[in-house]
């Protein structure tokens, strides 16, 4: 056994027993191996951790995200979608080059797995390049690009997209034993034809991935969809197969009644992204209703440059807040089915469903430690409310996936965090000329 955590308080996130208290946790190679009440007598293990004022939780699952996008942190902020859009954001992005993309990737999946993240769904270009960051790391991943055409006569396989999508495939598909899966990406129904997702599809299904779309992300969006097509953009993408393989959809704030049968009854999963749909005054999706339908909802920061922060307790805490605004009703999306979205919900999004997300023996070893010991968190009655309402990222004391410790007390065992700061400046005088 590598790690034992001794005498520790656990949140399981399994229903039959969310919350234990005084127990002691064992790591064996990559799974969880031992769960018992803490005594005297336990297993040996080559490093055993005081669980003294200290909770272990799952790792955190952020299911939509744009990780490079980091670099373009306060770039351009407080600007309407279309002026911070085509004015700033796509005029930074011909910049890239492969080095700057993968000192973005890096500095960001730095910054998640400080702040509690053990896996991420990323739809960003040269996919690749994060693709292979995030196996060098060690953390979870699922690494797409979405396709962006306005070609009626658009070949796929002529695409740069594709190119990367087929290399990243070669090289790291499944790769770790899974820790690293390449998904297929349609960027949105307002940036390409169903031509174009036709063959995208055929692909996805041809290789047994994932797929990654933008969905209702905008009152503006989802109005052209109909205007154009005659359908949301649930059924639109609906009626052309899409959903037909296991798909995250990004967003949701404008999806209708309709809309919600439609995503519960394809088992598509919707990342709700809070803080971004926010700052954006894109509006607030109706995740209660979601939930309540059976759509698997999970939780996403979105790219840095809409949102600011990678840190998943601030989007969870906002998410469960929104839901009580919206519905006018304290008891809604409660503490415990909030810390679902980023954790069980979140697993089952990535296809990783019965091997992560909670902790139990025989699953992945992919957790978080949180200090409870701090003027924030000395008072608790409930962990699972503390760390919906209470907690931030800088309470993750140590970070693990798949039994390896990525982050501990602020230092990094897989990554050169001064190198990747000092790369980081440097591309930033690139992007602001």
């Amino acid at each position: 056994m590598e790690l034992l955590f001794k005498n520790i308080t656990v949140v399981t996130m399994d229903d039959k027993h969310p919350v234990l208290k005084g127990v002691d946790v064992g790591v064996t190679g990559t799974k969880i191996t031992y769960i018992q009440k803490s005594g005297d007598i336990a297993p040996h293990a080559k490093r055993v951790i005081n669980g003294q004022n200290k909770v272990l939780m799952p790792g955190l699952y952020n299911c939509h995200s744009h990780g490079a996008m980091v670099m373009f942190r306060g770039l351009a902020n407080d600007r309407t979608l279309e002026d911070w859009l085509f004015n700033h954001i796509f005029p930074a992005e011909k910049k890239w080059t492969p080095a700057l993309l993968r000192t973005g990737a890096t500095l960001a999946i730095a910054d998640m797995i400080s702040s509690g993240t053990v896996s991420f769904s990323d739809m960003y270009s040269l996919m690749d390049i994060t693709a292979q960051v995030a196996d060098e790391v060690g953390i979870m991943a699922n690494i797409s690009n979405g396709i962006i055409t306005f070609e009626h006569d658009y070949i796929f396989a002529k695409d740069h997209v594709y190119a990367q999508m087929a290399s990243a495939m070669e090289a790291y598909h499944n790769k770790g034993d899974g820790r690293i899966k390449i998904d297929a990406s349609i960027h949105g129904v307002y940036t390409s034809p169903p031509s174009a997702w036709a063959q995208v599809l055929e692909f996805a299904k041809e290789h047994k991935l994932g797929m990654h779309v933008h969905l209702s992300e905008t009152k503006t969006e989802h109005g052209g969809c109909i205007e154009k097509f005659g359908a949301t953009p649930t059924q639109i993408l609906n009626q052309n197969g899409v959903f037909d393989v296991n798909t995250t959809a990004a967003h949701g704030v404008w999806v209708t009644e309709e809309d919600i049968k439609i995503l519960a009854e394809k088992n598509v999963s919707v990342a709700h992204s809070p803080v971004s749909n926010l700052k954006l005054a894109s509006g607030l999706a109706p995740v209660q209703q979601m939930l309540n339908a059976g759509v698997n909802v999970t939780v996403g920061t979105d790219g840095m440059a809409s949102n600011n922060s990678h840190d998943l307790f601030e989007e969870l805490k906002v998410a469960s807040v929104l839901q009580k605004y919206k519905m006018d009703d304290p008891t809604v999306l409660p503490a415990y089915e909030a810390l679902k979205m980023v954790t069980v919900n979140g697993a089952k999004a990535q296809g990783r469903a019965n091997e992560s997300g909670i902790i139990e023996v025989g699953f992945d070893a992919d957790l978080v430690m949180l200090d409870f010991d701090n003027p924030r968190q000395a008072v608790c009655y409930d962990p699972v409310l503390n760390i919906v309402y209470s907690t931030s990222g800088r309470d993750v004391e140590m970070t693990i996936c798949r039994g390896k410790v990525l982050y501990e007390k602020g230092e990094f065992t897989t990554i050169d965090i001064e190198k990747v700061l000092y790369e980081a400046r440097q591309a930033q005088e690139i992007f602001e000329m």
